[in-house]
């Protein structure tokens, strides 16, 4: 009896322990990102510089899932796309939406097809870009789908 009592305290703290552990949130990690405009003379404007956290940092390279919806505005022979915080009717490209609320997804294999604002769930390695006027600040590679 006393080995079931101790067993059962065990499960009941454990599963309180699990059930306090929040949910790990990419685009709150992200939005620590703190930019600085800075003047960039090849194309003669200034661009926001990110200045990534160190909670941040300490993810890169690491597997993380990230849930957003879909904008059609990566290249059509790439082999990735743009995954946003909000619909693209508010995302960083149409709306107010910051270059926090965006990522680009490079995936594993071919990319899926999807339709405007899919809710979708993607897992991958976080790639953190400060310099690469080309690409995104927060790039997920090797990616795969894990909701549609």
């Amino acid at each position: 009896m006393k080995k079931l009592l101790i067993t059962l305290c065990v499960v009941l703290l454990a599963g309180l322990a699990f059930a306090q552990t929040p949910k790990f949130d990419a685009w709150n990690e992200f939005a620590k990102t703190k930019f600085e405009p800075k003047y960039y003379e090849k194309l003669g404007e200034y661009l926001f510089y990110p200045s990534f956290s160190e909670s941040l940092k300490a993810l890169e390279g690491k597997e993380i899932t990230v849930e957003g919806f879909y904008v059609p505005f990566a290249p059509e022979e790439g082999n990735y796309i743009i995954l946003s915080k909000y619909p693209m009717s508010q995302c960083f490209f149409c709306g107010g939406g910051g270059p926090e609320s965006i990522a680009e997804v490079s995936f594993k294999g071919a990319v899926p097809k999807f339709q405007v604002d899919d809710l979708i769930t993607i897992r991958g390695k976080l790639k953190l870009n400060a310099s690469d006027i080309e690409h995104v600040n927060f790039i997920l590679e090797e990616a795969v789908l894990v909701k549609k």
